[in-house]
């Protein structure tokens, strides 16, 4: 880092310019789905971000539990995962009220998540900090006296720099773990903080859990950090993290679609009335057009559901009128309505 002006060492190649591009496509589908969103599909996905941003550092509650601990509830746990829990629950309640640029929001979410959990919580390392995995040191960080400047530069270039959201918020995640200015959270420093980049970006990315594919790649997360350091130019973090973004987009997408496609909705013969079905109801009533003279059996069998589950649904089907059973158990048909 030279003289007063920060800057840090990135290419911006053709498959970070693609993962841009596709990202930008992608929240397309995805804030026309947001809209649809439910305040409970936001929430699980709040559970979902934090529990994996926990659980990569080794904090061992599900989701249930921290669903909930999010209710009020009762926990059985260890006390520091809990309290990690609570504290992530409150930080990312703040996650609208902060601005990426400003240094005193930064400290004061990392007073939220750590508090309880480390001495001076909100505060830069007065130690030195080598990073290990296992026995083998992996990253010396900066000493503890160029905390202060290293991170009022980073926060200069983060306010100032003009370059792309999503470009942006993938070097700060770097450079922050980089410099580790914390005794501890500075990996959940890093993964909340790009979260707040990308959401004033778009408000929707407050809500997507990309930490739960980072925890799914998390030997690939801590891989590509290691390697950006060994090159000291964050090229590879960069790629890899657009790329998980863009995954997550996906995921978010497909579940959400199912999630509609679930609550298909039919058309009514002579009426414009719709009404929302089942994704099971539908494959059912699919089946029976086909095979009106297919047992109760075969259809569960056909569909590898349970014979309750299929009965269900034809009641429905039958109450809406759409199918209705033409003679006896045994010797009857489906007639489609």
């Amino acid at each position: 880092m030279m003289g007063h002006k920060y800057s840090p060492l990135y290419t911006i190649t053709p498959s970070v310019l693609n993962s841009v591009a596709e990202i930008s496509e992608l929240l397309g589908y995805w804030s026309a789905k947001d809209k649809l969103v439910s305040p409970q599909l936001r929430r699980e996905n709040r559970i979902r971000t934090i529990q994996a941003s926990l659980a990569i550092e080794h904090n061992s509650l599900s989701t249930e539990q921290v669903t909930a601990i999010m209710d009020g509830k009762q926990v059985l746990g260890p006390a520091k995962d809990i309290q990690e829990v609570r504290n992530a629950i409150l930080a990312y309640e703040r996650l609208p009220y902060w601005h990426s640029g400003q240094i005193e929001h930064f400290l004061e979410a990392h007073k939220l998540l750590m508090q309880g959990l480390v001495d001076y919580p909100g505060q830069w390392r007065n130690g030195n900090v080598g990073i290990y995995r296992g026995k083998q040191l992996i990253h010396m960080a900066p000493l503890a006296s160029q905390i202060p400047r290293l991170m009022t530069s980073l926060f200069d270039w983060l306010a100032s720099a003009d370059i792309h959201s999503l470009i942006k918020s993938c070097i700060f995640h770097y450079e922050l773990e980089f410099i580790h200015p914390f005794s501890d959270g500075n990996g959940r420093m890093g993964r909340l903080w790009q979260t707040v980049i990308l959401s004033e970006w778009r408000p929707e990315l407050a809500w997507l859990p990309v930490e739960t594919l980072i925890q799914k790649q998390q030997n690939d997360y801590y891989h590509v950090l290691g390697e950006a350091d060994k090159a000291s130019d964050c090229t590879c973090f960069i790629d890899f993290m657009l790329r998980v973004i863009a995954e997550a987009l996906k995921e978010g997408i497909d579940s959400h679609s199912d999630k509609m496609s679930g609550e298909m909705t039919v058309e009514m013969s002579g009426e414009n009335e719709s009404i929302a079905l089942h994704k099971v109801a539908r494959q059912i009533f699919n089946v029976l057009k086909q095979n009106p003279t297919m047992t109760i059996p075969m259809v569960a069998e056909k569909l590898q559901v349970s014979t309750r589950t299929v009965e269900r649904h034809l009641n429905t089907l039958q109450q809406l009128k759409l199918l209705e059973r033409v003679g006896s158990t045994k010797a009857g048909y489906w007639k489609v309505v």
